[in-house]
């Protein structure tokens, strides 16, 4: 028995612990989806319906029916994003149909940087902007709580330096 949680335990151990993103970030993306689709299609359908007929109102499904995707994607977006810190570097997931993870060692950081847009900082988020010497391996971790991003700048910042310092 005692063979089998030490296993469990070890492997637990070496699995990095994920942190998914805030429900706030769905909320603001969803928010501008409504505002960008569909507020027009109800001006479009009830502007088709009065000048053009109801018949011709039925377009507007078209822009409905894209909206209504687009809820249930940015949903399975939202979900598929989440990052960990490791001893040595900083994993950050992302995708639905293309998975991609990005490592980012702490040594290689240049700079990290946290923004705010005017939407997101109505929604109390900030973004997590991470830049190495190769711009292939810059990172971002968007939609975070302001005072997460703050934490995680302020250590990556620490970690990347004492990596660095051997250098």
């Amino acid at each position: 028995m005692e063979t089998g949680s030490t296993r469990t335990a070890g492997n637990a151990a070496a699995e990095p612990v994920w942190k998914a993103l805030p429900p706030g970030l769905l909320r603001m993306r969803r928010l501008l989806l409504v505002v960008w689709l569909g507020l027009p299609t109800v001006v479009a359908g009830v502007l088709l319906g009065v000048f053009a007929g109801p018949g011709w109102a039925l377009c507007a499904l078209l822009p409905a029916a894209l909206a209504a995707w687009g809820w249930r994607m940015l949903g399975r977006n939202w979900r598929s994003w989440r990052y960990a810190e490791r001893a040595d570097d900083l994993l950050i997931s992302r995708g639905v149909l293309w998975r991609e993870e990005t490592v980012v060692p702490y040594g290689r950081m240049q700079l990290v940087e946290v923004t705010s847009g005017p939407v997101e900082r109505r929604f109390r988020l900030a973004g997590v902007q991470l830049h190495t010497a190769a711009a292939a391996t810059d990172a971002r971790i968007p939609g975070l709580d302001p005072a997460e991003a703050e934490r995680l700048r302020d250590r990556l910042t620490e970690l990347g330096e004492a990596r660095s310092a051997g250098l």
